[in-house]
């Protein structure tokens, strides 16, 4: 029986590569003229980072996490998102001794057992930016603007920012215990995993999407009535700066996001076509997160966006995506003696920045030329005995069918002039 890869994985083949390249490379872009550096942490970490970052009683926690006990008997995790980690390397590292600000991003794979289905995979790759070091809302609005203009230069359309505030430690526990008395009144309406979360976690109710708790939250207590004057100030200021920035947002009491470090700030956007998975991306604020895993006070604010859901967005909106062919030329060699001459040749060319393939298999001229057409090569260089004779490549056009013979030592130069026209 022949192995498959695990479920809920997949390969991303050469013919995907190229989406997936430009979309990181507009994150490092874009994210890098806002003063963000990259940052790389280990795939996996102690279990006990997550049970205290994320939070023991979210759904990644219980239910969802690759953990294990390593050689040593020591619990470990793979990473099931970056935040958590991120905040680790910051406080390890001693990273703000002497910052003012701190501006990361990330670009890797994240691990969670959940049920595989379009777009949602137990691995996955998620690209993030953090900030540490200010508590000011302006960086609140920076951060939102930076994925803003990170989906804008994508192409991505339809963009709806969807903003909230879900208060902080003085003023969210009364309302946590009022959310947990209306649901205790309406558990009999609740979905299976709302109904098994409306005392642990009963702020995860107001995002759930079954219909059923839908109708229930229409009617539940919003957390704005809630809002200490700090915290109102602070949304206030958020938004006053978004209204400065110009990027439209819609006020919506229900994102709190899955995650217990979240505070005061909560956003996440939402692009067209998508239909109601249509959520492309989100953050917030955690000001107490590097507390909660034993390092000192540090406020921070962070965005994250899966990378699948992002090349879905792309198709469904028939965004162009810039490619390029694999190959620029494409070495013919005919005959045995021509080998050594190709490969010398070929070995020219990519020291010229030029993307050169050429045959191993020794076979016609006709089978050559139908590799070079599905490689979409602009040029097919011939090699054979009349071309050794003569010391010239025989040079194909492939979009003219025009030929011309070229002399061996000036052939890179040559193809560099064609390529570049």
């Amino acid at each position: 029986m022949q192995i498959q890869s695990p479920k809920g994985t997949r390969d991303i083949l050469p013919s995907e590569v190229q989406i997936w390249q430009w979309v990181e490379e507009t994150a490092r872009s874009v994210f890098g003229t806002y003063g963000y550096q990259e940052i790389r942490t280990p795939i996996f970490e102690s279990t006990d980072l997550f049970v205290r970052g994320v939070g023991d009683t979210t759904d990644i926690v219980e239910k969802e996490m690759y953990t294990f006990n390593d050689r040593g008997n020591r619990s470990v995790s793979l990473r099931p998102e970056g935040t958590a980690s991120v905040v680790r390397a910051m406080l390890q590292n001693r990273l703000m001794d002497g910052a003012s600000v701190l501006k990361f991003y990330y670009i890797g794979q994240m691990f969670r057992y959940d049920r595989p289905q379009a777009g949602r995979y137990r691995e996955f790759w998620q690209v993030g930016i953090e900030a540490f070091g200010a508590d000011s809302p302006a960086i609140d609005a920076e951060i939102i603007a930076a994925g803003h203009q990170f989906f804008s230069t994508l192409g991505i359309k339809d963009l709806t920012l969807h903003l909230n505030s879900i208060g902080d430690p003085a003023c969210r526990p009364k309302y946590v215990e009022d959310l947990t008395a209306y649901a205790k009144a309406h558990l009999d309406e609740l979905c299976g995993k709302c109904y098994a979360r409306h005392e642990r976690n009963p702020m995860r109710i107001l995002d759930c999407k079954e219909s059923g708790c839908r109708a229930v939250v229409a009617n539940a207590p919003l957390l704005s009535n809630y809002l200490c004057d700090p915290c109102r100030e602070n949304f206030d200021m958020v938004k006053c700066y978004l209204d400065g920035l110009e990027i439209d947002y819609h006020e919506d009491p229900y994102i709190v996001r899955g995650l217990d470090y979240y505070s005061r700030t909560a956003f996440e956007f939402t692009a067209g076509g998508l239909g109601a998975q249509n959520a492309i991306g989100g953050g917030g604020r955690y000001d107490y997160l590097a507390e909660e895993i034993g390092g000192a006070s540090t406020p921070g604010i962070g965005f994250a966006l899966g990378m699948d859901r992002i090349i879905i967005a792309l198709d469904a909106q028939d965004v162009a995506v810039p490619t390029s062919a694999p190959v620029d030329v494409y070495l013919s060699v005919l005959g045995d003696a021509a080998m050594p001459i190709a490969l010398k040749l070929a070995q020219d060319l990519r020291e010229n920045g030029i993307k050169t393939d050429l045959e191993f298999k020794g076979r016609g001229l006709r089978a050559q030329m139908r590799t070079a057409n599905k490689l979409n090569a602009q040029y097919v260089v011939m090699i054979g005995e009349d071309e050794i004779n003569s010391a010239a490549a025989t040079v194909r056009d492939m979009g003219s069918g025009d030929q011309q013979s070229v002399a061996f030592e000036q052939l890179p130069e040559v193809m560099r002039e064609k390529i570049d026209r």
